[in-house]
Order: structure tokens, then C-alpha cells, then sequence
């Protein structure tokens, strides 16, 4: 796909088939956002691929809980959630790991699956049982949750982008 194209239709996609992605498309997704800009070249950022029915359901629930909305799944059924954190004290933390969610949602839409940027990570993994799936998985340090990146097959069709904002972008010359 042209990028140009990529970054112009891109859209964030909200209903998933339960199949899991292929092992080669979340790899080429995890490898673009390798490839994000990061402050001073640090590659401080850390992402964390989770395909684990039961991680996930606790991750959608520990999300929900976060956001007041108990009886909702915020991950929208997708099978797979790469949640990236950003180093705790690292001066652009959350700029870093911003950019690789940037990159993780276009890489996806580029090769044809879904994606979606979830917010509430941070929420998420402050909460004991947050840090616990972080033990779980062996993840150690001190790590922000800065987004959840939604991926799958998508089960919609693409919503319309809405009309841009008068305004949107000022020149000066």
C-alpha cells in the first residue's frame, strides 16, 4: 500500500473475528514499531504482545474497570493486545511510546488487519493485579502503560472518516 494512502485511510476498527492473527503478521506489526522514532535514538519504550484469552479477558476487565463501565469489553474482542509502556523517569516516556503506537497502527492497516489505540493502559498496570500480570509475564523494572494496540480481522467494515476541522493546520510563510 502507498503510504500516503496508508496514513489517509487508516481507521480505527472496533469488531473483531475471533481468529487469531498469523504469527508472520504480528511480527511484521512489532517490527514497525522497532522502527518508531524514539528521543535521542534510546528505544526506551517496551512492548508487550499478549494473545492469552485469559490475560486478555483480565486486561479488559481491569480497563473497564478503570474507565467506570464494568459490563463492556474494551478491547472489542480482538485476539490480540500489544500493550506498550514507556520507562518510568525517561524524560519522553509517553512521546516514545506514543510514536510506537503511531507506527503499530498503521503497520497493521498496511498488511490488512484491524487496529485500534485503547487507552487506560496506564490505569491498568497501577492496579495490583496489573502489576501482577506484569510479574507474570517477566517483565521487570518500572514501566508506564501508555496505550493498548488492538489487532485482528476485522469483522466491520471501516467506519467513514469524519470531515477535518476548519482550522486544523495553520501555514505561516
Amino acid at each position: 500500500m502507498d503510504a500516503m494512502e496508508n496514513l489517509l485511510t487508516r481507521r480505527s476498527i472496533r469488531k473483531y473475528k475471533p481468529q487469531q492473527i498469523t504469527d508472520a503478521e504480528l511480527e511484521a506489526v512489532l517490527n514497525a514499531g522497532k522502527y518508531a522514532p524514539t528521543a535521542r535514538g534510546t528505544q526506551s519504550p517496551l512492548m508487550v504482545a499478549v494473545q492469552n484469552p485469559e490475560d486478555i479477558a483480565l486486561m479488559s476487565r481491569l480497563n473497564a474497570r478503570a474507565w467506570d463501565k464494568e459490563n463492556i469489553d474494551p478491547f472489542f474482542g480482538a485476539p490480540t493486545v500489544i500493550v506498550v509502556f514507556g520507562k518510568a523517569g525517561h524524560p519522553n516516556c509517553v512521546k516514545d511510546a506514543s510514536l510506537v503506537l503511531g507506527n503499530l497502527l498503521l503497520a497493521a492497516h498496511a498488511i490488512g488487519l484491524g487496529a485500534c489505540w485503547i487507552n487506560r493502559a496506564d490505569d491498568t498496570f497501577e492496579s495490583p493485579e496489573g502489576r501482577e500480570l506484569l510479574k507474570k509475564w517477566g517483565i521487570e523494572g518500572d514501566w508506564v502503560g501508555v496505550g493498548n494496540c488492538i489487532l485482528g480481522y476485522p469483522d466491520c467494515e471501516p467506519p467513514k472518516p469524519a470531515p477535518r476541522r476548519e482550522g486544523y493546520a495553520v501555514v505561516i510563510k
